[in-house]
């Protein structure tokens, strides 16, 4: 289960700009607060006077920025694909010196939150058991997910066919460490580091990369 914690209104955040004139939310805030409904009760829980009440503000508040609440799942399924499906893409292809640095990148998204929301994936995942039109569109990411983990093991030599199982080796085992909820300390985790890249890869990872990217990972603070 992710944990929860209250998304900060814009109007409590001394980071931000104060609202003027008759503001009191952003759209920001409703998508964040709809955002953290979804991942922690699901969609059905998302309904326009029950987040009004949760802002303390009208209804109307909310036409200001949506024009109904199927523009409201709208706007978070093109949040969950700008953050999650195309940061898989944009990181399986950055230049890397060899495959093992590449799945790093892979690996980085799922280790930085503010790369990867792991929440709103599983909680999209969730939704489109229930939701036809969802499941084709939930479909279409995972296989351009794994269109792009498989281009970046063909961009290391791997044969299509090789490259096409590896990728699925690693996308899906991926999702199975979150979908079970694998908790384990930073430390042990990395301490199979070279394993892992061994097995994912075939090849046996430099071990710079191991010091670069456990160090990365402590700084991040998450979980691969």
């Amino acid at each position: 289960m992710t944990k929860r914690t209250t998304p900060i209104l814009n109007r409590n955040d001394p980071e931000k700009e104060p609202l003027v004139g008759n503001v009191k939310v952003t759209r920001e805030d409703w998508l964040n607060l709809a955002r953290d409904i979804l991942v922690h009760e699901g969609v059905a829980e998302l309904k326009i006077m029950s987040l009004s009440d949760r802002l303390g503000v009208s209804r109307s508040s909310f036409y200001w920025y949506f024009r109904n609440r199927v523009d409201l799942l709208a706007a978070l399924l093109t949040e969950w694909e700008a953050r999650n499906t195309r940061t898989i893409v944009n990181y399986c292809a950055l230049p890397a010196e060899d495959i093992n640095a590449a799945v790093c990148n892979f690996f980085r998204c799922f280790i930085d939150p503010a790369l990867f929301d792991r929440g709103l994936d599983f909680a999209v995942r969730e939704w489109a058991r229930r939701d036809v039109s969802l499941r084709s569109r939930m479909d279409a990411a995972d296989s351009e997910r794994l269109r792009s983990v498989t281009d970046m093991f063909e961009r290391y030599g791997y044969p299509a066919d090789e490259a096409d199982v590896r990728a699925r080796i690693l996308y899906f085992m991926q999702l199975g460490y979150h979908a079970l909820e694998v908790r384990e300390p930073m430390e042990l985790r990395m301490g199979r580091l070279a394993g892992f890249l061994k097995g994912f890869t075939g090849q046996v990872p430099r071990p710079e990369l191991i010091t670069e990217f456990n160090a990365f990972a402590h700084t991040v603070g998450n979980e691969p």
